[in-house]
C-alpha cells in the first residue's frame, strides 16, 4: 500500500501502519491520503486512490462531493479532539465572562509603580461569574454534550438543542441539562450561546442579524466550531451596538480581529498533543482497516459497513443509493456460479456500499460487469 501525507501526522498514528508501507509527502498514485488542514479541492486524484483520513473532524477542505461519484470513502476522526476542544471551550466562556485578555494587555502597558496602577486600574476589566448563569448549547455531539456536562459543573444551567442527537450522546448528557426543541427557544433564554454543529449548507450562517435580535440584551456568543456559521458584518454590528457583549472564535478574520469585545484564538482548539495523537491513530486505523479488510467506520460520505471475512473473496462496491444494483451484482456473480456467503448493504444519504463474501475470487468478467451496473462508482475485489 502507498499513503501521502499532506500535513505531518503524529508518529504515533503512522505507526499503526504496516512497516511495509511507502509512506512519505512525495507517493506517487497512493492507495490513501492522510491529510489535516490541506486544500484538496483543486487536486487531482489518481485511480488507485481509495480513500482519504482527515485527522479531525472537519472536512471543508476536501472535495467529498466528489470524493464520492469517484468511489473514495472519505474519513474523519470524531470526538478524538473532544476533550482539547471541551477544554477550550472551559477557558472561552472564562474569557467571554472576564476580560482577561484586556486585562494583560494593559497589564503590559504598565510602567513605575505597577502593583499601586494596577489596584487602581483593574476594575475596567471587572466581569461576571459563570454559576448561576444560562449556557445554550446548540449541537450535543461529541464535543456540545461534554461542554454541557462541564458547565453543569461549573454551576451553570444547561440548555441544549440538537435535531440529530443519538441515543448514546442523550444518555452521555447530564440529568440536568434541558432540552430545547428550537434554536430560537435557546436565544430567547441564554447568558452564553456556543455553537457546536458542522459547517454545511443549512447551518452557514446562521447566527445572523435575526438569530442575534432573538438573543438577550448583552448575550455572549462562542464559536469553536466553524467560522461559517456566523454573519460576520451582522456579528460586528451587535457588538458595536451592545446586543452583544462578547464574541470568543477560534476562527480570526479580518473583521473580528478589529471589533470591540471580541478575542480571537488563533485555530487551537484541537493543538493540543494528545489530540493531534488521538486523530492519528484513529485516521489511521480507519484507513487501513478499510484498504486492507473493506470496513468502514467514521465515514462522512458512505455508510458504515464492519464485518469479518468469511469467503475466499471480498467484493466492496461503492455505488449510488438507487433500485436494481443488488439484482444486477447478485446476476453476475449467480451467472459465474459463485456462491454468496456473507452479504451487507447499507445506504447514507445518496450512496450506497454493497460488501459481499463469495466462495472464490470472481473472474475480471465479472467484476467488469458489476462495475457497468448503472449507478456504480467502483468496484475492487480484497
Amino acid at each position: 500500500m502507498k499513503i501521502q501525507l499532506l500535513n505531518k501526522i503524529a508518529k504515533v498514528g503512522l505507526d499503526e501502519l504496516k512497516a511495509d508501507y511507502e509512506i512519505g509527502e512525495n507517493v506517487e498514485n497512493p492507495d490513501g491520503i492522510m491529510v489535516r488542514s490541506a486544500v484538496m479541492h483543486e487536486m487531482a486524484f489518481g485511480s488507485e486512490l481509495k480513500a482519504i483520513a482527515r485527522a479531525g473532524a472537519g472536512v471543508n477542505n476536501i472535495p467529498v462531493d466528489r470524493c464520492s461519484k469517484e468511489g473514495i470513502v472519505v474519513f474523519n476522526t470524531p470526538g478524538a479532539n473532544a476533550n482539547g476542544v471541551r477544554e477550550l471551550a472551559v477557558c472561552a466562556l472564562l474569557l467571554a465572562a472576564r476580560d482577561v485578555v484586556g486585562g494583560i494587555e494593559w497589564a503590559k502597558t504598565l510602567t513605575g509603580d505597577v502593583a499601586k496602577q494596577v489596584e487602581k486600574g483593574k476594575s475596567q476589566f471587572a466581569g461576571t461569574e459563570l454559576a448561576g448563569k444560562t449556557l445554550g448549547v446548540i449541537g450535543l455531539g461529541a464535543i456540545g454534550g461534554l461542554i454541557a456536562n462541564i458547565a453543569i459543573h461549573l454551576g451553570m444551567k444547561v440548555v441544549g438543542c440538537d435535531p440529530f442527537l443519538s441515543v448514546a450522546g442523550a444518555w452521555n448528557l447530564n440529568h440536568r441539562v434541558e432540552r430545547a426543541a428550537t434554536f430560537d427557544e435557546i436565544f430567547a433564554v441564554a447568558d452564553y450561546v456556543t455553537l457546536h454543529v458542522p459547517a454545511t449548507e443549512q447551518t452557514k450562517g446562521m447566527i445572523n442579524a435575526g438569530s442575534i435580535a432573538k438573543m438577550k440584551d448583552g448575550a455572549k456568543l462562542i464559536n469553536l466550531a466553524r467560522a461559517d456559521l456566523v454573519n460576520a458584518a451582522d456579528l460586528v454590528a451587535a457588538l458595536e451596538s451592545g446586543k452583544l457583549s462578547a464574541y470568543v472564535t477560534d476562527f480570526p478574520t479580518e473583521e473580528i480581529l478589529h471589533a470591540p469585545h471580541a478575542v480571537a484564538i488563533p485555530h487551537l482548539g484541537a493543538s493540543t498533543e494528545e489530540s493531534e495523537n488521538n486523530c492519528a491513530v484513529m485516521a489511521a486505523r480507519e484507513l487501513e482497516d478499510y484498504l486492507l479488510n473493506g470496513n468502514i467506520t467514521n465515514s462522512v460520505n458512505f455508510p458504515n459497513v464492519s464485518s469479518p471475512k468469511t469467503g475466499e473473496a471480498r467484493i466492496c462496491a461503492l455505488h449510488a443509493n438507487v433500485p436494481a444494483v443488488l439484482t444486477g451484482i447478485t446476476s453476475a456473480l449467480s451467472d459465474e456460479g459463485l456462491n454468496i456467503e456473507n452479504m451487507t448493504n447499507k445506504s447514507k444519504g445518496d450512496n450506497a456500499y454493497t460488501v459481499l463474501d463469495v466462495a472464490a475470487k470472481p473472474s475480471d468478467a465479472a467484476v467488469a460487469r458489476i462495475a457497468a451496473i448503472a449507478g456504480m462508482y467502483r468496484v475492487r475485489v480484497i
